[in-house]
């Protein structure tokens, strides 16, 4: 297990034979035994060039927030935390619970705009979003999720596109659901400057083919997912998401890889967790299994409104001390 990750009693219960180290090449991974070995990752973080920074010392990066770099030098260390955000408040919420980086997610069409998917999520949606995340976040890095559509069609748009959530909204980096169309856009991407969160296995955008089922079970799947990110890896991607996908498939891809990698339904062994803000509040009226509650906010909220409701019609609100007499207005009418 790597340094900065606590043992997990029992969780190699998952692990199956299907997938093969010496096939996958990975690093010290052995699928029988669970056992990971030394994390043998080369710091190719020295190879990185000043044209795969983002940051040029203004606005919010030169004060102290946290960074693609300083995300990517966590791989094999400390475990990095990720959740989602659309406004401000919870962006200022979770800068003060310390969370490392924030997802202006397209799960906004589930969670805030009312769709059953997130297809009809639109670059103008993120781009306002993400501008109020960033401004309500001071430390937290700032991805904006790229929208069903808004990438791999034509590449000037791609690029004008994921552009505009640098220029116009603020954030430090765009995530992509990512396939063989968005290797050679990543790559033109970290050129110029735009920092890409790769994002594999379960891909919401192409639940039309895929559904939600969990990617990556067979092994012809299993070496596409490995791939893949070895190849976007290759491009520039600073971070690669795992979504819903076997444990020990993630797993190997972590060790095959130099950048880090970030889990949601993939197990305990990806460099760092992402979630839905809603499922770990519990203001989701319905989660994913892979998902964890830690709050009940929703409960909060209906006893909050239900009991101001209350108040307003027995005439308890507004009291004498919510309200403010001027003794001069008393004879205008």
């Amino acid at each position: 297990m790597r340094a900065g990750f606590p043992a997990r009693a029992g969780v190699r219960a998952v692990a199956v034979r299907e997938f093969d180290v010496r096939e996958f090449g990975a690093r010290g991974f052995d699928v029988r035994t669970g056992d990971r070995g030394p994390a043998r990752r080369e710091n190719d973080c020295a190879a990185w060039t000043a044209d795969n920074e983002r940051f040029n010392a203004v606005g919010r990066a030169a004060i102290g927030m946290t960074t693609v770099r300083d995300v990517r030098e966590k791989a094999g260390t400390t475990p990095i935390t990720m959740l989602t955000a659309y406004d401000a408040t919870t962006a200022a919420v979770a800068d003060e619970a310390g969370i490392d980086v924030l997802l202006v997610g397209d799960s906004m069409g589930n969670t805030d705009l009312g769709y059953d998917t997130t297809l009809p999520v639109t670059v103008d949606d993120v781009a306002s979003r993400t501008a109020a995340v960033a401004r309500g976040a001071d430390e937290a890095l700032v991805v904006a999720d790229m929208p069903f559509l808004s990438v791999g069609v034509e590449e000037a748009e791609s690029i004008e596109n994921c552009g505009r959530m640098l220029k116009e909204a603020d954030a430090d980096a765009v995530k992509l659901e990512s396939g063989d169309h968005t290797v050679e856009l990543t790559e033109r991407l970290v050129q110029l400057g735009i920092p890409v969160m790769a994002h594999l296995g379960l891909t919401p955008q192409r639940m039309k083919e895929t559904g939600y089922a969990r990617q990556g079970t067979t092994r012809d799947e299993g070496h596409r997912i490995l791939d893949l990110a070895r190849k976007h890896e290759d491009a520039g991607a600073f971070c690669l998401v795992l979504e819903h996908v076997p444990a020990n498939l993630a797993a190997q891809v972590t060790d095959a890889v130099s950048v880090p990698t970030i889990g949601i339904g993939a197990g305990p062994d990806c460099d760092g967790q992402v979630l839905v803000v809603d499922d770990v509040l519990g203001l989701s009226p319905s989660a994913p299994p892979f998902a964890k509650q830690y709050g009940d906010l929703r409960e909060q909220m209906r006893g909050a409104m239900a009991a101001y409701r209350e108040e307003v019609e027995s005439g308890a609100f507004p009291a004498e001390e919510h309200s403010h007499v001027a003794d001069e207005l008393d004879d205008l009418y």
